[in-house]
C-alpha cells in the first residue's frame, strides 16, 4: 500500500491537514516536498471517502532574522521586523517582503495541482483577534510553558520570561523584544539592543496590550495554538523540526498541557539534498522552486518527491548534471509499468499509485495518461539542437503512428522543458553541434576505431531508428569486435561532433537522418558508400 493510503486507512472521521512556510527569502525547490506530501495525503484521504480540508499558511509575522541575512534577499535595515512589515525588495507591487516571496512559492502550487481549501496569512490571523485567546492562555500559563521547554528540550528561559514577542512601538521590531511581566491585560516588554546577534533593538520599554496583532507567540507556542484554532488533525513537518526535543516535541507538549488538545498526527519528511548537503533557503544552496518549476513539468516535479517514502532523503543536483533527464526516464518507466508494459530498471513500490498521484489532475483517466507515448527527454534535447528537424513528425515516426492530441500536449511540454534545461542546468557535454562535414579532429582516429565505425555502418543500414535500438547496436558491434566501449563512443563523437565526449550516442544518431549517419560513418571509416 502506498504510504499516504496507509495513513488514510489508519484514521477516522473528518480530517484537517495543515502546513505553513516562513517566507524568509527565495524558497528552494526542496521546500516543495512539504506541500506535495500534504496534497498527496489529502488525495488519499478523499479517495478513501474521508471528508478532508487542506490548509496552507504563511508565517509572515515571523521576524526578518539571521536566516534571511544569509540570502541575497535580506534587507539588513529591516532585520528583526516582521516579514509582513518589510518592504518588497524588488518593488513589483507586492505589499511586503513576505507577500513577494510567498507569492512566488505558492504560485507554483497551482501548476502542481496543489489547491489548498484555504490559504491564511498569520499577520491577518493575529490582527483579526482570532489568536487573542491563545495569547491570553499562554501568558496565564507562562510558568508551565517555561517548564515544558526545560523538560522537553533542556532550554531554560529566565523566570521573568513570558511567551510573547511584542512588536516594538518605537522601532517596529519583533525579533528583539522580550516580555517580562503580565498583569492580565498588558505585558511589560523591552526592546533590547543585545537580545539577538542578527538585529539591534532600540532600547524602548513599556507596557502594552499584546492583542490584535501587536504581538506574536514564539514559534513552538504559535504552532500549537494554530492546531487548536484550525482543529488540525494531520500535519507534515521536516526532519529538522521532528528531532528528539525539537520544535515538534515542544509544540506537542504545549498543545496537550497548555491548550488541552491532542496534537495532530505527525508525518515527518526528509530533506532534499544537493551535492550530499541539505538544500537551504538560509544558506543559499539549491535551485529556487519557482525557477526549477519552469524547467521541470509538474508531473515530473511531483514525481521527484513521491517516488521515495517521505522519510527517505532525496539527492538531487540539477546543476551541470543529468539529474533532470534521469528524472524523466524514471517517470517514464513508472508510466510504462502503470500502463501494464514490461519495463527495465528499478521501480518504486506500487508504481501505478505513484503515477496516479503524480498527475496534476486527480480526476484524470489514469489508464489513458499512462498509455500516452512519451518521447525520451534526452532525445528531445538532442532534436532541439538539430537544425531543420520537425520534432513532432520525428516523434510520430518513432511511435509508429500519429500522436494523439494529449500526446502532442505532452510533447510540447517536454520540448519546452528540454530547451529550458539546455539553457539553464545542462552539462556542456549535452550541448552539441553536429558538424556539416567530417571534423578535422576525425583525423586522429586510429585504424581500430575506423574499423569499428565501418562495422557499425553495416549494422545500421537496416536497423530500427530510435535511441534505444541504436544504443544497443553501438554496444553490440563493440562486443562483436572485442572493442572497448569507451573508444567506440569516442570515435562516434569525433566523427559527428569533433570532440571526444558527448550525449548518449544512440539518441544522438536517432536525431539525425539515416542517410546522413550512414554517409558520415563511411567517410570517417575511410570507405565509399556502395550505391
Amino acid at each position: 500500500m502506498f504510504w499516504a493510503d496507509e495513513i488514510a486507512a489508519s484514521v477516522a472521521g473528518p480530517q484537517i491537514l495543515n502546513d505553513s512556510k516562513t517566507p524568509s527569502g527565495t524558497v528552494h525547490v526542496g521546500s516543495l516536498r512539504g506541500p506535495v506530501v500534504l496534497d498527496s495525503l489529502a488525495r488519499a484521504l478523499r479517495d478513501a471517502s474521508i471528508e478532508t480540508t487542506m490548509l496552507y499558511g504563511v508565517d509572515d509575522l515571523d521576524p526578518m532574522d539571521a536566516q534571511a541575512l544569509l540570502t541575497p534577499d535580506a534587507v539588513e535595515r529591516s532585520m528583526g521586523m516582521p516579514l509582513a512589515h518589510v518592504p518588497d525588495p524588488v518593488g513589483d507591487c507586492h505589499a511586503s517582503y513576505a507577500r513577494h516571496f510567498a507569492g512566488l512559492f505558492v504560485h507554483v502550487f497551482g501548476r502542481l495541482g496543489i489547491h489548498p481549501d484555504r490559504y491564511y496569512w498569520m499577520s491577518e490571523i493575529y490582527a483579526s483577534g482570532d489568536f487573542d485567546r491563545y495569547i491570553r492562555t499562554a501568558l496565564d500559563r507562562a510558568a508551565a510553558i517555561r517548564e515544558i521547554y526545560v523538560r522537553v528540550a533542556n532550554v531554560r528561559h529566565p523566570d521573568e520570561w513570558h511567551p510573547v514577542h511584542v512588536i516594538c512601538e518605537r522601532c517596529g521590531r519583533v525579533g528583539t523584544t522580550i516580555a517580562t511581566e503580565w498583569d492580565g491585560e498588558r505585558v511589560r516588554y523591552q526592546c533590547r539592543a543585545d537580545l539577538v546577534r542578527w538585529a539591534t533593538g532600540c532600547g524602548n520599554s513599556g507596557w502594552v496590550s499584546p492583542f490584535g496583532g501587536r504581538a506574536k507567540l514564539p514559534f513552538n507556542v504559535d504552532w500549537a495554538a494554530k492546531w487548536s484554532l484550525f482543529g488540525v488533525t494531520i500535519e507534515p513537518c521536516g526532519k529538522d523540526l521532528a528531532t528528539a526535543g525539537g520544535s515538534r516535541d515542544r509544540s506537542d507538549a504545549i498543545a496537550r498541557e497548555v491548550f488541552e488538545r491532542e496534537p495532530p498526527l505527525r508525518v515527518t519528511y526528509e530533506f532534499l539534498n544537493i551535492g550530499g548537503r541539505r538544500m537551504s533557503t538560509s544558506g543559499g544552496r539549491g535551485a529556487a522552486a519557482h525557477r526549477i518549476a519552469e524547467v521541470i513539468p509538474p508531473e515530473q516535479l511531483r514525481f521527484l518527491f513521491l517516488r521515495p517514502r517521505p522519510n527517505h532523503a532525496i539527492d538531487f543536483d540539477p546543476e551541470g548534471t543529468d539529474a533532470i533527464p534521469r528524472l524523466f526516464d524514471e517517470f517514464d518507466r513508472v508510466a510504462g509499468a502503470a500502463a501494464g508494459r514490461e519495463v527495465k530498471g528499478e521501480l518504486p513500490a506500487n508504481p501505478e499509485r505513484v503515477f496516479q498521484l503524480c498527475l496534476v489532475d486527480p480526476s484524470a483517466d489514469v489508464s489513458s495518461e499512462a498509455a500516452a507515448y512519451r518521447a525520451p527527454f534526452a532525445h528531445l534535447a538532442l532534436l532541439a539542437q538539430v537544425p531543420g528537424v520537425d520534432v513532432a513528425e520525428r516523434v510520430a515516426a518513432e511511435k509508429g503512428s500519429p500522436l494523439t492530441p494529449r500526446e502532442l500536449e505532452v510533447l510540447a511540454e517536454r520540448t519546452r522543458a528540454a530547451g529550458a534545461w539546455l539553457e539553464t542546468y545542462a552539462p556542456e557535454r549535452a550541448k552539441i553541434a553536429v558538424r556539416d562535414s567530417l571534423p578535422d579532429s576525425a583525423s586522429s582516429l586510429d585504424d581500430a576505431q575506423r574499423g569499428y565505425l565501418g562495422a557499425l555502418r553495416e549494422r545500421l543500414a537496416d536497423s530500427g531508428w530510435d535511441g534505444e535500438t541504436l544504443q544497443g547496436a553501438i554496444f553490440e558491434v563493440a562486443r562483436a569486435l572485442d572493442f572497448p566501449a569507451g573508444r567506440a563512443f569516442s570515435a562516434l563523437y569525433l566523427a559527428f561532433l569533433g570532440q571526444p565526449h558527448g550525449p548518449r550516442a544512440g539518441w544522438l544518431l536517432a536525431s539525425l537522418d539515416r542517410s546522413f549517419v550512414i554517409g558520415r560513418l563511411a567517410e570517417a571509416a575511410g570507405e565509399q558508400v556502395r550505391a
